[in-house]
Order: structure tokens, then C-alpha cells, then sequence
């Protein structure tokens, strides 16, 4: 029986839109899911709206709405905001529902029956004027830490200490300002504390939970595993507690139930399974895969396994855990303008790029990144559309056009040679996507449309197809077949994309099952190729940085002269710097000059690799680089190859950088580093430093 796998995404919360940073996880999750689609695997992908807690109750009745009606509104828009970014789900569901109510008794039920649930009085943080007990993020004061004031009740936002509502200086209640009184009420708690030897051999188990996670896991053993409080005192949004007065279950026992009440409705509506049990009975095979972010690890890894097991159900077999999105190096501000709904940046851009961007940027492991627009734009230009949107282009435009859709038959030669070189590169590929190393595995795929594109500058079929149109039909049909190794093995990524390309080569689309057996030639050359016409636009600066316009606390950019007035007086410039291409000591052609070797030792070379590069404009010999050189950011590098490289030929090329030069202006753009190059008879090469790492010392 083929293994079934059931993969989640955390829900997003029903109190308002989406954001680029939740769709971080979402497009994670969708490229598993969807590599793991055209790998042939019974895959199911759910999720489902977490609806429920104080803050959603307070927000709607501040819009003059019931609390179901507030969260229907979110649960269109969220559903909507899937369906565009293209995440793929089974079912997406709402834990205000039958489904989940029933499951969260079942399971509430079998924790009472198995002596799990114990009735403790506790003192609670109390205000009299909103007649309610608040929870910890509607209470501020002054952290009993570090003494910062407006802190929430929970944790201090500035020195990272976690406490109880009740340490507080001077507490107030966060909706009306009074300060609020202790009050004794009764709650229910799951004791967690009983399932420290089965957790802490849970994560050991390999593959469960990143390593380093494992351990940062461990600090609550050691300290005592806390007993969890499932329940709250009302009025609160949820669902009643069956046997009690006025008590509901606590948000974060039902949300995480939410993942099984979706399967159950899933069940029901398709007919596909009898009920969710099979897939979360005890007896189940199904792998359970979470996809979550590194601030709910706690939830997910120790208290859901835990209320599983106990419960007689099938727990997690795996949880994959991101990072954080920052924005401009900076953490995500509503106040910077940097907090971007995921409609907003509809409203601007295709989501295609953001999807490739996160995919050439996410590891598999719990590390933040960064959404830098200006890195943004260059990669997804200088990758996506410079080089793979290129190759397509180059290739598929002429077989439409002069050689009348027609491919030739496979043949021997340095056009076979590539594509059986390209194909050997899937196992990468397959692996990098199979453990999370999106970015390995885009890293691959570029690097396979840059041979492509470099073969074709080779064999120049543009000049062939004048006096040898076979010839020329023969090089374009085994850059058609890369062009369709591409579009398989970026569909997970960019499937949008994808579709158009092989609707463009007139073939059915590749999956990763079909490139198991995949020999040359890849595309049926019996059939005709269908109409291209280009994939994706280039990203224009101007439209990416309408995703975040300039705040009112950021000077604004100045403007430029108006017709009729006369520039500022620039003053003095320092001397020229010399052109790009002269290697250090060296005169523009001239004989070297004679330098002292301590004044050599000075220069530090060093390898880089080109992520993107662009043309400068109003320069014909210039090419802005972004360069890695193994440092935390990208270089920009400004340098005089244009005459020698199209900035797609350059695109992912290894090169060997002067890296310690003082920063200057060419063109108004910032250049940190020098390019060496070797020049013969009029042509310019670019030093390759091998395989060597960016940064590596070269000597």
C-alpha cells in the first residue's frame, strides 16, 4: 500500500488579512506539497481559519458584529488570498465548526478519562469595569525585569523575559486603562507534566524536529514541564466545556484540533475517506507532516504530541519549522509601512516572484531572512526572467518563428551532451526539495539554464538558421528539451509559470515520477511547439518599491532640479578611479608598473559568484553585479564588462573580486569591489576562481 501523507500548514488567525510574512510558511508548505504531487505520492495538504479567543470576540464587537460574523468575513479573504498565491490546499476549513467541536469534546473526553485533567483554584487578573477576567495580552504594565513600561502580561517585548500576568508593575487593563484586581476562579489544566520520559524520546526520534530545536526543547525538562490551563472563564468565543458553568476551551487546545476536524470534513465532502480517523486513528500509517513557525514550537513539538497520545490518536511524524521574514533587514512594522498584506502586494505585483524569491532564499531550518526589495528585484530579474524566461524566449521564438514550430530528431553532439548533463543533475534537485534546501535546488536549476543559455551563445543558431536552418533547428530543440527539464523541475515553485511554458512547447507537463525514466530527447520531437511569447515581465524598480512606499519617518528622496534651475555645485571629485577590467598594477594597456610587494600583500582577493546583474543605464560599458562573496549581504559591484558580457551570460558565473578597494560612485551607484579579468587581443575574460566557495581567499 502506497504511503499516505498528510501535511499542514499552522492556521492563520481570523482577526485579520494575511501578510508576506505568514506566506512564508504557506508557499513552504505548497512546494513540499506539490513536489511531492508530481513525485506520484498520495499527498493531502489542510488548513483551516483559528478562529476563536478574546482578541476576535473584543474586535468584533468594536464593528457592531457577532463574533461568527467577524471571522466569516477573514475566512473569505484568507481563502481568497490562497486561491492567488496558488496554495494548493485540499480543504481549507474553520475551527468554528461542527467538526471541531466534536473532536475537541472526543478528545477533552478521553484526557478526563485518563486522569489528565485536574481542577485547580488559581488568582487571575480580574477588571471590574469590563466585568471580565483578561487574559495576558490584555493586560500592560512595567516589565518586573527590566522595568520597560507598556509591556504585555505574558513576556517583555524588549528584554525577552517571559512572566505571569501577575508580576507586573502598576498592571492595567489594556481596553479601558483601569487597573484591574485578583480574582480566584477554577480551571482545567492537562497534565503535561506527566509526559516528560515519552516526550523527551519523541525528540530524539530522527527526522522529527530540527536538531537544534531538539535542545532548545530541553530547557523546559529541566525546569519542570508546566501543567497547560485549557480552559477560560467567559464571556470568551469558543467552545463551552462540556460539564461546566461558564467555562470554554482554551484557543490553543482547539486550533491545533482544527488539523483533524479539516480531514473529517474533507472526508465527508469528497468521500475519499470514511471519517479523519483514517488518518489520525492509532493505528494509521499516514505520515503527519507540520509545517510551523519557530515561535509555536512549543505547542506543536511537546503539548499537541502529548494530548495525541493520551487521546489514543496518531501524532506529528514530522515538524518542519521556518523563521521569520524580516523587510529592508528590519523586523516587519505596520508603523514602517513594511507589515504588506498579502492583497497589497497583489494589487502590485504576480505572486510568481515572491514564490521563486522565497524559494532561492529558504533552507531547511528555523534561520530568519530577508526581504530586501533591491535584492528582490535583481535576483528574480537576473534569474527568473534574465535567465531561465531568456532561454525560453531565445529558443522557442526562433523554432516558432523561421523554422515553423518544428523540432529536429535527437542527435549526437554538444547539444545531447547538455541535456544528458542536465539530466543527470535531477537526484540534486529531488534531494535539496525532498529535506527542504529550496534554495540548493534552485541554486541547481539556474545553473542549468546558465549552461543552456551558454550553449546557445556558443552555437549561435541565430546566424546558422541563414545558411544551415537544420543545423540551427537541431541546437533550439535541445535547448527546447532544457527548457522543459526547467519547467518540471520548477513547477512546485512557480506551477503558474510552469503551465504557460509547457502550453508553449506543445507538450503535456513533466513531472518529477516522469524524470525518473527520462532520457534524451526529453520532448516528443514529432510534435510542433505551440505560440511563445515572454513568461514574465522584469521586475521594474519604481513597481517594487510601491510595496513599500517611504514613511513619514524617512527623509524623503530629493528631487531633482526643475527645468530652468541650475544644479547644485558639485564639489571637487576625487580622481577617476581606473577602468573596471585593469587588473591592480597594471596601466589601462599600458606595461605594469613596478609596486613594492607589501603594497601587493595589501590587495584581498577573493571568490565571489554573480547573483544578478543588470545594464547601467545611460553607460554602454557598464553592468551592475551583485555579487556573493560569502559575507551576510551582497556586494554591489559596478564594472566594465558590458561590451564583453550580456548580463545574462554573466548571471551565476563565479568570479574572483578585489574586495578591499574604498567603496566609489560610477554612474550615482555605489560599487564595493573590483572584477579581474584577463584581456588577449582585444578580448576580455572574466578570472574564474574554480570551485571554490564565495569568499574563499584567493592566492
Amino acid at each position: 500500500m502506497a504511503e499516505k501523507i498528510l501535511v499542514t500548514s499552522a492556521l492563520p488567525y481570523a482577526n485579520g488579512p494575511i501578510h508576506i510574512g505568514h506566506l512564508v510558511e504557506y508557499i513552504q508548505t505548497d512546494i513540499y506539497v506539490r513536489f511531492l504531487r508530481s513525485c506520484g505520492k498520495d499527498v493531502l495538504y489542510f488548513c483551516a481559519d483559528d478562529t476563536h479567543g478574546t482578541p476576535i470576540e473584543l474586535n468584533a464587537a468594536k464593528q457592531g458584529l457577532k463574533p461568527e460574523e467577524f471571522v466569516a468575513r477573514f475566512y473569505e479573504l484568507h481563502k481568497k488570498d490562497f486561491e492567488d498565491f496558488g496554495i494548493s490546499v485540499d480543504w481549507f476549513h474553520s475551527t468554528h465548526s461542527p467538526e471541531n467541536r466534536h473532536y475537541s469534546e472526543y478528545i477533552y473526553g478521553q484526557l478526563q478519562a485518563k486522569g489528565d485533567i485536574e481542577r485547580r483554584d488559581i488568582e487571575q487578573t480580574y477588571c471590574e469595569r469590563d466585568k471580565r477576567f483578561l487574559p495576558d495580552r490584555f493586560i500592560r504594565g512595567t516589565c518586573p525585569n527590566c522595568k520597560a513600561p507598556e509591556q504585555y502580561g505574558d513576556a517583555c517585548e524588549k528584554c525577552g523575559k517571559a512572566y505571569s500576568p501577575t508580576d507586573l508593575i502598576e498592571p492595567k487593563c489594556a481596553l479601558c486603562g483601569t487597573p484591574p484586581v485578583r480574582k480566584h476562579s477554577a480551571h482545567l489544566f492537562f497534565k503535561l507534566s506527566r509526559h516528560e520520559a515519552f516526550l523527551r524520546e519523541l525528540l530524539k526520534r530522527p527526522g522529527f524536529l530540527h536538531p537544534g530545536l531538539a535542545t532548545q526543547l530541553q530547557s523546559f525538562f529541566e525546569k519542570g514541564l508546566a501543567d497547560w490551563d485549557i480552559s477560560r472563564d467567559g464571556p470568551y468565543f469558543g467552545f463551552a466545556i462540556p460539564g461546566e458553568t461558564d467555562k470554554y476551551f482554551y484557543v490553543w487546545l482547539d486550533a491545533p484540533i482544527g488539523y483533524i476536524a479539516t480531514t473529517e470534513k474533507w472526508a465527508k465532502e469528497t468521500g475519499r475517506a470514511r471519517s479523519a480517523l483514517d488518518y489520525w486513528g492509532p493505528d494509521s500509517p499516514t505520515r503527519i507532516v507540520h509545517f510551523i513557525g519557530k515561535d509555536i514550537v512549543y505547542f506543536h513539538a511537546l503539548f499537541w504530541p502529548a494530548v495525541l497520545k493520551v487521546a489514543g490518536l496518531h501524532g506529528p511524524s514530522e515538524i518542519k519549522v521556518h523563521g521569520h521574514l524580516t523587510v529592508n533587514g528590519e523586523k516587519m512594522s505596520k508603523s514602517r509601512g513594511t507589515l504588506v498584506s498579502a492583497r497589497a502586494y497583489l494589487d502590485i505585483l504576480e505572486p510568481s516572484y515572491l514564490r521563486y524569491f522565497y524559494a532561492a532564499s529558504l533552507g531547511p531550518g528555523p534561520e530568519d531572512f530577508d526581504l530586501s526589495l533591491k535584492d528582490f528585484r535583481l535576483r528574480v530579474n537576473g534569474e527568473l526572467v534574465n535567465n531561465v524566461g531568456n532561454l525560453a524566449n531565445r529558443a522557442l521564438t526562433m523554432l516558432a518563428g523561421p523554422l515553423e514550430k518544428r523540432l529536429a530528431p535527437g542527435r549526437e553532439g554538444p547539444g545531447k551532451a547538455l541535456v544528458e548533463a542536465a539530466l543527470a543533475r535531477i537526484p540534486e534537485v529531488r534531494e535539496a526539495f525532498e529535506r527542504l534546501e529550496y534554495r540548493n535546488a534552485i541554486k541547481v536549476i539556474v545553473e542549468i539554464a546558465q549552461a543552456a543559455n551558454g550553449f546557445l551563445q556558443a552555437q549561435a543558431p541565430w546566424a546558422k538558421v541563414k545558411t544551415d536552418a537544420e543545423a540551427a533547428r537541431a541546437d533550439l530543440s535541445d535547448a527546447a528539451d532544457i527548457v522543459a527539464l526547467l519547467g518540471a523541475l520548477l513547477s512546485p515553485v512557480i506551477p503558474r509559470v510552469t503551465e504557460k511554458l509547457f502550453a508553449q512547447l506543445g507538450a503535456p507537463p513533466l513531472t518529477f515520477a516522469a524524470l525518473e525514466k527520462a532520457r534524451y530527447p526529453l520532448l516528443d520531437r514529432s510534435r510542433p511547439i505551440g505560440t511563445p511569447e515572454p513568461l514574465l515581465p522584469r521586475l521594474e524598480e519604481e513597481r517594487v518599491n510601491a510595496l513599500i512606499p517611504p514613511s513619514p519617518e524617512q527623509p524623503a528622496a530629493k528631487e531633482a532640479p526643475k527645468k530652468g534651475e541650475k544644479k547644485a555645485e558639485k564639489k571637487p571629485a576625487e580622481a577617476p578611479a581606473p577602468t573596471p577590467q585593469a587588473s591592480p598594477g597594471a596601466g589601462a594597456g599600458g606595461a605594469p608598473a613596478d609596486i613594492e610587494y607589501d603594497d601587493f600583500a595589501k590587495v584581498s582577493l577573493r571568490a565571489g559568484k554573480i547573483l544578478a546583474a543588470e545594464k547601467v543605464a545611460g553607460a554602454d560599458k557598464l553592468l551592475k553585479l551583485t555579487v556573493d562573496l560569502g559575507e551576510a549581504a551582497p556586494r554591489t559591484i559596478v564594472s566594465g564588462i558590458a561590451l564583453a558580457y550580456t548580463p545574462e551570460q554573466v548571471s551565476g558565473r563565479r568570479v574572483v573580486v578585489v574586495t578591499n578597494l574604498k567603496p566609489r560612485k560610477l554612474k550615482g551607484i555605489e560599487s564595493r569591489g573590483m572584477l579581474l579579468t584577463a584581456e588577449h587581443q582585444g578580448n576580455l575574460s572574466l578570472l574564474d576562481p574554480g570551485d571554490m566557495p564565495p569568499g574563499s581567499v584567493v592566492k
